[in-house]
């Protein structure tokens, strides 16, 4: 795309007003921005309000993007498109995760901690065997401003109606013992139908105090609008919702209940127990739900005694699901929607095996969801059907309600 005459005498005198750095950071900015928008150009086959018959997409406006480089944080346009979508192959979606597991495998290297494994690595991406203390800082310190800041932002942008909750564990070096650290991680689904990763957190283990401890931290930033909390059953985990999470129903994960009642039974009968369970959740109405649990549990009391008490044990928070938008019951069932960032996680992780403390860990999963929420951001998709979001808010209810199933008023310790 050629410069207009005027882009020409603006960007001239740009340059004679600006120190070196300033110089090379704008020349390297608009370069960049003219390399962007031929790539546009080529996807798309024309260039604005050209009419040719190569022409497969139109524009839609830009979304600003900040590129970190070594000349500074560079303001770039990314061109918008009203169908399909469209990155620029020079920006690199996955840099952040890359830089984080060099910091853990440099940091890793420099305690003495490194697994063959990761020695190979470390060799195989170039890094010299003789890195100094003061360049795993500088690499560190590069990535924890942005990552921080990224754990940290405001919440209070959107409602999130629905939040999910799960934790996945890892090794990590604490009072050199190898340990295992539980990561928690909450997702969201926005108000109008859009995702977000909302926060992460190390700890010791999925006790009720560090639960509480996340899902208020949660609420400190901005957390608003929850109307239903997806999680496992795990005691400290559902003790933790109904403190902090007031006005909010907990859905019980219908997969990881399917696993503890195949804990009760023979491998021989859980194809057939499941299959039954299953058609709890395949009903068309809420009344038809809570009627079908009791009759499977009635269908398998006989034979199978203990999961007839699971399943009316559980009766209220299996069928949580059921006090919300039809359209919406496949997704707020069970805690898959975290499945995916489960295993992109512990791809990463175990790369590097045992971290060398709770702060790698934690940088290398931020990466990792700060990842995943970039291109929720960049390349939006409705989770939920449109036109489905707002019965959630009929009548702009305060946050303490409407009341739902299996809810708690309490007040807060």
């Amino acid at each position: 795309m050629a410069l207009s005459q005027h882009d020409l005498l603006r960007l001239l005198e740009a340059l004679r007003s600006a120190d070196g750095l300033e110089l090379i950071r704008g020349a390297a900015e608009r370069m960049l921005q003219e390399l962007i928008e031929a790539e546009a150009t080529a996807k798309i086959g024309a260039e604005w309000n050209e009419h040719t018959e190569t022409r497969t997409a139109f524009r839609n406006g830009h979304r600003d993007k900040t590129l970190t480089t070594q000349a500074g944080d560079l303001e770039v346009a990314i061109p918008k498109l009203r169908s399909g979508s469209f990155f620029p192959v020079l920006l690199e979606r996955r840099r952040r995760i890359d830089q984080a597991l060099y910091a853990v495998i440099m940091e890793a290297y420099v305690h003495g901690v490194s697994t063959r494994s990761v020695d190979d690595l470390v060799k195989a991406i170039g890094a010299d065997t003789g890195i100094s203390k003061s360049e795993v800082s500088r690499i560190c310190q590069d990535l924890d401003g942005q990552l921080t800041a990224f754990r940290n932002r405001p919440l209070d942008h959107t409602r999130f109606p629905y939040v999910y909750l799960d934790a996945t564990y890892c090794k990590a070096r604490v009072n050199h013992q190898i340990v295992s650290r539980a990561v928690v991680i909450a997702t969201g689904i926005t108000e109008d139908g859009g995702r977000e990763v909302l926060g992460v957190m190390v700890g010791d283990s999925e006790t009720e105090v560090f639960w509480t401890q996340f899902l208020r931290s949660l609420r400190e930033r901005g957390l608003t609008g929850v109307r239903l909390v997806i999680g496992d059953h795990h005691a400290g985990l559902v003790k933790a919702i109904r403190k902090v999470m007031l006005g909010a129903a907990y859905q019980r994960c219908r997969v990881h209940f399917l696993r503890n009642v195949f804990g009760v039974i023979s491998k021989e009968a859980a194809e057939m127990v499941a299959a039954t369970i299953r058609t709890i959740f395949a009903q068309p109405t809420a009344d038809a739900v809570r009627t079908q649990l009791d009759t499977v549990a009635d269908m398998l009391g006989t034979q199978f005694p203990k999961v007839k008490a699971m399943l009316l044990e559980a009766k209220d928070d299996l069928t949580a699901f059921a006090a919300f938008p039809d359209r919406h019951w496949k997704k707020i069932q069970s805690t898959n929607p975290l499945e995916r960032i489960n295993r992109e996680v512990k791809r990463r992780t175990d790369v590097v095996q045992v971290f060398p403390n709770d702060d790698a860990l934690l940088r290398l999963v931020t990466a990792v969801l700060f990842e995943l929420h970039d291109e929720w951001i960049a390349f939006p998709r409705r989770y939920l059907p449109e036109g489905s979001m707002d019965q959630l808010y009929p009548n702009a209810l305060p946050e303490s309600a409407p009341t739902l199933p299996n809810t708690t008023n309490t007040t807060p310790d």
